[in-house]
């Protein structure tokens, strides 16, 4: 039984990304999956000057932690006016920090989703680019386009998008198992 951590690169309540997250969780069976509200981890931007005064908080070594321990990572990046968001970036830029390879050979399911038909690609492309600078392995990507005519609570509306969803998930957990 492999260990996924699981979360979205967006720090907002409201994220349609953690939705996304969770519901590619709940798809997942014979594995354990902790989903992470990052609505809980408010971390100030990132700054020399306030690693030197402050160095590095508790909820980033703990969150840093649960890297170490997942075998893969379910991961969907939001965009903001076409690239990752300033929230996943800056998470991005303290972790490395602590350790610049915290996602050593992990299997990443990465994936986006917003409101518009664009399904987030531009920030899907970036983190993809960006991800195995860190050490991580992208092994799938997803993108959602017009999240709320596409996802409800009774899954996906749309069974082209529901067959690329479980591809991408299907590829992912071959390679954690």
């Amino acid at each position: 039984m492999a260990k996924i951590l699981a979360f979205a690169g967006s720090n907002s309540s409201t994220s349609i990304n953690h939705e996304l997250v969770k519901h590619t969780a709940s798809q997942i069976q014979n594995h354990e999956v902790r989903v992470l509200d990052m609505t809980r981890y408010p971390f100030p931007m990132y700054s020399a000057d306030i690693e030197k005064q402050k160095g590095f908080s508790n909820s980033l070594v703990e969150f840093k932690n649960e890297f170490a321990q997942a075998d893969g990572v379910v991961l969907s990046v939001n965009e903001h006016n076409g690239n990752i968001s300033a929230y996943f970036k800056n998470i991005m830029d303290w972790l490395s920090r602590l350790e610049r390879t915290f996602l050593a050979d992990k299997a990443i399911l990465l994936m986006s989703t917003s409101p518009g038909k664009g399904g987030a690609k531009n920030a899907l492309t970036r983190a993809e680019q960006m991800l195995p600078y860190f050490g991580g392995k992208v092994v799938a990507t997803f993108s959602l386009p017009s999240f709320g005519q596409n996802l409800t609570a009774g899954g996906f509306v749309d069974a082209e998008i529901a067959s690329e969803h479980a591809t991408a998930l299907d590829s992912f957990l071959k390679e954690i198992s």
